[in-house]
């Protein structure tokens, strides 16, 4: 897997209901097409996940951008950059602290299978953002 310095990519849980209506929600308001996804179980997940030290047992978003890795709320946020209209403005909210964020990420991330359930395999994107994703 070789992406670029330059290459901003979401990884998500691929078999999270929740997670994969969130990636649908990115690809509608990333009117610049600038942002790639891959699922964390896909190969280019596992390679990027240990490119950047990031454990195994994270259970969050993960935002790679500037060849650097974000996690949970920072992850969230940093993505809203790439936004069109009033979405790009829920980026204020990294001015709140980083604990606080990640407390009520937590209790989502923590509750995402009980409360928006999970698929057997992960989502197959339609042919016209298939060249969105990576590895599929």
């Amino acid at each position: 897997m070789n992406n670029s310095p330059g290459e901003k990519i979401v990884l998500f849980d691929g078999v999270c209901n929740f997670c994969s209506s969130s990636v649908q929600f990115i690809i509608k308001h990333d009117k610049s097409n600038s942002l790639k996804f891959a699922s964390l179980q896909s190969p280019t997940g596992q390679q990027l996940l240990a490119r950047y030290h990031i454990p195994k047992e994270v259970d969050s978003v993960i935002f790679i951008d500037e060849g650097r890795a974000f996690t949970k709320s920072d992850a969230a946020f940093r993505v809203a950059k790439y936004f069109s209209g009033i979405w790009k403005a829920s980026r204020v909210f990294l001015i709140v602290p980083a604990s606080v964020r990640n407390f009520f990420y937590d209790i989502i991330a923590k509750n995402r299978y009980k409360w928006f359930g999970k698929k057997d395999s992960c989502m197959i994107p339609s042919p016209e953002i298939r060249d969105r994703f990576i590895d599929v």
